[in-house]
């Protein structure tokens, strides 16, 4: 008696259920479609950031708002007459540049205005003195990392943080305090967009 009960009550569920589907689809929930195209439409499309809208008004992205860059020391040479003046960090080796705003001189351009993450690891090696590393947007520190400890040969100062950009703004490290003398091969500085406004 108790499996003829459940059988009976099993359409009942099935109708509450797609009745639930159909709801959150009207309340324009995630839907999930079967198949190899996806649409996704934006009810607040940006205008800023290169988008293209169909007669529907489907935003479509364009493939150039990807943006992402790391960059690492490959080799341990003292630093160069720019990193001395201007005491900004310097990568030799970009592993990737996705938009090419990562430049020769290790400052990276905003493309857009958007939300940006980035994080660096800036290692120090044998010496006794304490390094204060600034990752800087527009000539001004955001944030600081320190490398002090005078008993191991190699340490890392090593932070990372979400910023809100503008177009053109940059953003580069700077050594504040100490020097690398001795090299800083292995120092990487990364950067992406997380997503455009």
């Amino acid at each position: 008696e108790l499996s003829a009960r459940r059988k009976r009550s099993l359409p009942v569920f099935k109708s509450e259920l797609l009745q639930q589907k159909q709801e959150a689809q009207n309340d324009t929930e995630p839907v999930v479609l079967e198949g190899k195209c996806l649409v996704v439409c934006d009810s607040n499309p940006a205008t800023d950031w290169r988008s293209s809208s169909s007669p529907l008004g489907i935003s479509v992205r364009a493939a150039n708002s990807k943006v992402a860059f790391s960059a690492v020391r490959s080799n341990n040479h003292e630093p160069s007459e720019m990193s001395n003046k201007t005491r900004i960090i310097y990568f030799d080796q970009v592993l990737v540049n996705i938009g090419n705003y990562f430049t020769f001189e290790s400052v990276f351009l905003s493309p857009r205005k958007g939300v940006y993450s980035f994080n660096f690891h800036v290692i120090k090696v044998y010496q006794s003195q304490t390094i204060q590393v600034n990752l800087m947007l527009n000539g001004k520190p955001v944030i600081s990392a320190f490398a002090g400890d005078k008993d191991v040969t190699r340490e890392a100062a090593t932070n990372g943080v979400l910023l809100y950009l503008e177009k053109e703004d940059k953003v580069y490290l700077k050594l504040e305090k100490g020097n690398l003398v001795g090299g800083w091969q292995y120092s990487t500085f990364s950067g992406f967009l997380v997503f455009p406004l």
